[in-house]
This record gives structure tokens, C-alpha cells and sequence, in this order.
């Protein structure tokens, strides 16, 4: 997300200030700090609300804008197949730890993801993280371009496999939490930015 500018009196374009104080970042700021006192009383709570508002106005963060559509059956789907990945992917690993000795094949990977959102670029860099196996090296923000290593891919066939599996996560992703998803069926059709925050 490209900082906004705002051009002052005197002709000087700078980035726009952002109000310090967002009530959902003080609110998740003030839980991470209960859950690490491990305490819920009174005084934590708002020893965790001071510390999260002396927080936010010494760092202050641009207003982040989540323009999501939950659809319960796309997420129980997104959350199955995501599980299912991690065993799977986790006996692979494990195979080629344990066969007998033989070259592996490793590999960097590019995928260029069709949803233009630092959102989705970020999630599905943690999920496909989170797989064993695969680990996302460079992510390129201007053009939404992760680049990954892979572990025994095997040959170009299981590169283009492991490139459509990102890309499938991808589509489950924005087909669970997403309001558009139909660039996802129509290559030529690209949404803008805003269209998943």
C-alpha cells in the first residue's frame, strides 16, 4: 500500500499523517499484552490499554482496511484443504529425510499471483510458509511476485505443480474472505487494489 500524499499550503507534497489512534490495533495490541502477563484483572487490562496507545502514537501505522466477505463453506474448505496440505506435505519431507541417498532436486520458484492485495500476498506467503517443505525467499510487492524455495521438486512438470498449488491457495483464500473473486476464472480480468483489504 502506497503511503497517500497531501499537498500543503506552501506547495510541499508529503506523505499524509495518519490518525495514531486506531481502536481495533489498541484492542489487539491490549490482548497480546494480557496473554503475556497470563493475567486477566483490572489493572493489566489497563496497564495493556496505556501501553498500547503510548505504542500507537510513538509508532503510528496507516490505517490498515480489511474489505473482506466471510463465506463459511469457501473457509471450511480453505481450512481443510490447508490441514490436509500440512500432512501430506509433512510425510514428503519426511520420506525424502529417511529414503536411501539420491540427489535432490531443489528449486526457486516463481509465482505471480493474480490478486493485486498486500493482504493476500502476505497470507498466502504464510500459508504456503506454514507447508513443509517450501519457503518463500523475496516477495515483490510492486508486481504481487513471490519467489520460493522448493524441496525436491523433481523435474519442471513438479515446479508447474507446486506453482498451481500457490495459485489454487490463492483462489481458496479469496474465495473464502474475498468480495471478488471473478479475476480468478478470467485472466484478463484484474481487479485494483482495493478490492481485497
Amino acid at each position: 500500500m502506497s503511503p497517500q500524499l497531501k499537498t500543503r499550503r506552501d506547495g510541499q507534497v508529503r506523505p499524509a499523517r495518519y490518525r495514531s489512534l486506531q481502536m481495533p490495533v489498541l484492542l489487539w495490541l491490549t490482548m497480546v499484552w494480557v496473554a503475556l502477563w497470563g493475567d486477566i484483572s483490572v489493572t493489566t487490562v489497563l496497564g495493556g490499554f496505556v501501553v498500547a496507545v503510548i505504542a500507537c502514537l510513538v509508532f503510528p501505522l496507516p490505517p490498515l482496511r480489511i474489505d473482506a466477505w466471510v463465506r463459511p463453506l469457501p473457509l471450511l474448505c480453505l481450512v481443510t484443504r490447508f490441514a490436509v496440505d500440512i500432512v501430506v506435505s509433512s510425510v514428503q519431507v519426511a520420506w525424502v529425510v529417511l529414503r536411501p541417498r539420491r540427489p535432490l532436486r531443489n528449486a526457486v520458484v516463481e509465482v505471480n499471483l493474480r490478486t493485486p492485495s498486500d493482504i493476500v500476498m502476505t497470507v498466502v506467503a504464510e500459508m504456503t510458509c506454514l507447508i513443509p517443505g517450501s519457503l518463500v525467499i523475496e516477495a515483490r510487492r510492486s508486481t504481487h511476485t513471490l519467489f520460493l524455495h522448493v524441496l525436491d521438486v523433481g523435474d519442471q512438470a513438479g515446479v508447474e505443480r507446486f506453482r498451481q498449488g500457490v495459485l489454487d491457495q490463492e483462489a481458496r483464500l479469496v474465495r473464502a474472505l474475498g468480495r471478488h473473486v471473478e479475476h480468478l476464472d478470467d485472466p484478463a480480468s484484474t481487479p485494483t487494489a482495493g478490492e481485497f483489504r
